[in-house]
């Protein structure tokens, strides 16, 4: 059946293909892949991945994971992939309390026996397939009227698949299981989930187990237990830590940039999938990939400066107008990357077009990046400002030697500046003064950043001839 689905792919007589890892290796071609969709992507592997970058160099490619590794979130905040966010729980789903506590055994019966006494059922994780059989024991004594069964990897296929198709069944009561049922596991009854050495899973693994309970209206309960006598890691309680904090339905994505947090972002192009850059630190490392990006995607590099811009105005996307925060931080990242009027110009239509009629501050935002960019080809690196009596008053520093993408016209600006001594100023530091003066009372930020952006403009430039 493998031979035949895999021949009509290649000949295109099989349309869509659903399939686990089978579907990696290269024996498996198609004919015109168009739309490639990777479920729980945090369970691939950088040699799985990159198969699927050779699969998906011309294709659609989606990745879904409740929570995703380091170095796929790293990817998606660099710039490298899209990312979106579905924060919105299923209907009467309520979230899952979560503790984190040294083994007891009276706790552990306290669950299991709390559990029953509603009519559900109990996972306990124990990821240990040589001792599990003796954890079953200890459970079958600590609550003995439980129905007790136990769940491995190891385990021949008919065997698991009768333990688990039983306790789906309710033919049991409690499942003593390694960590396959980590994904894909759906009974609504089972509601209460122990996990024994909790310190010796991943934060992503973590959450992907409790994820098994609560599947219904019936609150979830999930004790995590570390060991009485030994002290665990630093890493390990931070993960721990972040599990009992962010508990909330939709809570993936924070989990996952804690996670992120914690272990370092991994190599864009090794086969490490986490880990910090220790050579040449996190923001440089993130500063150096973002240009060789903007570089590779648009066959150009910018190397110019970036302004710095001090008004007494607010410039910001507000809470209000754009709920979601990270639909916020994808914007501010377009615009800041925008490096012409054109295209900052769409990119503010766009907004408009998805959230309606912008407000004071976001037009506040627009005028500022339009003076950033005047201000980058001018050859400056900063622009502060101040009102006082009705007037604006700008200080624009210049940068020294000025870059070869400058257009200012020193020359001019020196007869400009004598003709308006009364406007314009060249201090001692080589500071430019402008003097605007602006209406009487109060001036709206958009109109003091605009304000300013047409006083840069009016600055003598070279021409296209003359340059």
């Amino acid at each position: 059946e493998s031979k035949e689905i895999i021949a009509g792919l290649l000949s295109g007589a099989v349309d869509i293909v659903i399939g686990t890892h089978r579907m990696l290796p290269a024996d498996v071609g198609f004919k015109q892949l168009g739309l490639l969709v990777v479920d729980e992507e945090q369970r691939f592997g950088v040699k799985h991945k990159e198969r699927l970058k050779r699969l998906g160099q011309l294709v659609n490619v989606l990745t879904m994971s409740a929570t995703p590794i380091p170095r796929t979130l790293n990817m998606a905040l660099g710039g490298l992939r899209d990312l979106s966010l579905i924060a919105t729980p299923p209907a009467r789903r309520v979230p899952i309390e979560t503790t984190v506590s040294r083994f007891d055994e009276v706790v552990v019966r306290q669950a299991i026996e709390n559990e029953l006494k509603r009519g559900g059922q109990v996972f306990v994780v124990h990821n240990r397939v040589g001792s599990i059989g003796a954890f079953a024991r200890l459970v079958k004594r600590l609550v003995p009227g439980a129905r007790v069964v136990v769940g491995h990897g190891q385990m021949k296929g008919a065997a698991i698949e009768r333990v688990m198709a039983g306790f789906a069944a309710r033919q049991s009561d409690v499942l003593v299981c390694t960590a396959i049922i980590e994904s894909g596991l759906d009974i609504p009854r089972a509601n209460t989930m122990i996990v024994n050495r909790a310190d010796m899973f991943g934060l992503g693994q973590l959450h992907q187990l409790r994820g098994r309970v609560g599947r219904g209206s019936e609150r979830g309960f999930a004790y995590l237990m570390v060991p009485r006598s030994s002290a665990i890691s630093g890493q390990a309680a931070e993960r721990l830590e972040a599990l009992r904090r962010f508990s909330a339905l939709g809570s993936g994505y924070d989990l996952a940039n804690r996670d992120l947090d914690i272990r370092g972002g991994g190599n864009l192009l090794g086969s490490d999938q986490s880990g910090s850059i220790a050579a040449v630190g996190f923001q440089l490392y993130s500063e150096l990939l973002a240009r060789a990006v903007e570089q590779a995607a648009e066959g150009t590099s910018n190397e110019g400066i970036d302004p710095e811009v001090h008004l007494s105005a607010s410039a910001l996307l507000p809470d209000d107008y754009i709920e979601q925060p990270i639909v916020r931080l994808q914007y501010y990242q377009r615009l800041a990357h925008c490096r012409d009027d054109e295209e900052l110009r769409q990119v503010f239509q766009e907004v408009e077009d998805l959230f309606g009629a912008a407000p004071i501050e976001a037009r506040a935002l627009f005028e500022e990046m339009l003076l950033r960019n005047r201000l980058r080809s001018l050859g400056a690196v900063e622009l502060r400002g101040s009102i006082i009596d009705s007037t604006l008053r700008l200080s624009i520093a210049f940068s020294h030697p000025a870059p070869r993408t400058s257009i200012l016209d020193h020359n001019g600006l020196l007869r400009l500046v004598a003709g308006k001594s009364d406007i314009y100023k060249i201090y001692d530091s080589g500071k430019l003064g402008i003097l605007v003066d602006l209406n009487d009372g109060e001036q709206p930020p958009d109109d003091i950043f605009r304000r300013a952006r047409v006083e840069v403009e009016r600055l003598p430039t070279y021409g296209p001839s003359n340059r």
